[in-house]
């Protein structure tokens, strides 16, 4: 299996870092693990060197879980210069995409373009969720916030035995670094490129978000899934997998 050693524990991911290919590397968001990009892995490998990383504390990788979006950054920063590989396209899905957002605005000499998925500059959380986390118990409504109506019963499923095996603890790290992110106002100084996606019917980070996006930062751009929630990756792969692939087009001579 594929690990990174460094800070004095081993992290995981998934990929290949001796691919040849512009690095494109995924981050996942809260409570999340890198096989939520396993279709993004599988339809990209030919057209960029995808990697799919594990937070601290997340899957496989070793570490804890931090609570700001600020530590979440600076560890994948150093994931990056450990795996020694050039310049990249950051993804990221919800907190994911806030990582990648504070990526760029501390790093931008290292970032070539930027995939936002199911995010924002801003990702307010509800105080009675945060508590019910912070006590031990994560909600069971968690699920029904996910995914969209048109979401296969086998995928519900195989989110509702991930919640359950994901510890409360981690959700609370994870959206409390949500929750204190807030770079509304730095948005206008990303100059990369930018690809926002997002599903329709995402109640939690609504397309509203992703059209700020677009409209602050200055080379932003919109995808809309039509019938996918927030898990849009997992729920409508084709759609997402070609609107990556497209984006990524203008990237392939800086390889």
């Amino acid at each position: 299996m594929p690990y990174l050693e460094f800070d004095n524990h081993r992290y995981y991911y998934a990929g290949d870092l001796n691919r040849e290919g512009l690095p494109l590397i995924f981050c996942h968001g809260s409570g999340g693990r890198h096989h939520h990009w396993l279709y993004q892995l599988k339809f990209l490998k030919d057209e960029a060197n995808p990697i799919a990383v594990d937070l601290p504390g997340h899957g496989r990788s070793g570490g804890t879980p931090a609570n700001t979006v600020t530590s979440y950054r600076e560890w994948l920063y150093r994931f990056y210069k450990a795996a020694g590989v050039g310049p990249l396209v950051l993804a990221g899905h919800s907190m994911g995409g806030a990582v990648a957002l504070d990526f760029a605005l501390n790093y931008p000499a290292d970032v070539l373009g930027l995939i936002l998925v199911g995010s924002g500059g801003r990702l307010r959380v509800l105080p009675a969720f945060l508590d019910e986390l912070a006590k031990g118990s994560v909600p069971e409504s968690i699920s029904e916030f996910l995914y969209g109506p048109a979401a296969s019963k086998e995928l519900l499923q195989k989110g509702q035995e991930e919640i359950k095996s994901t510890a409360a603890s981690v959700y609370y790290a994870d959206f409390s670094a949500c929750d204190k992110f807030d770079v509304m106002e730095e948005l206008p100084r990303i100059e990369q490129p930018a690809l926002m996606i997002c599903g329709s019917e995402d109640s939690l980070t609504p397309v509203k978000y992703s059209r700020y996006l677009e409209d602050k930062l200055p080379l932003g751009q919109v995808e809309v899934i039509e019938g996918a929630g927030h898990m849009v990756m997992l729920e409508k792969p084709d759609q997402v997998n070609l609107a990556i692939s497209n984006f990524f087009k203008q990237f392939k001579d800086s390889a």
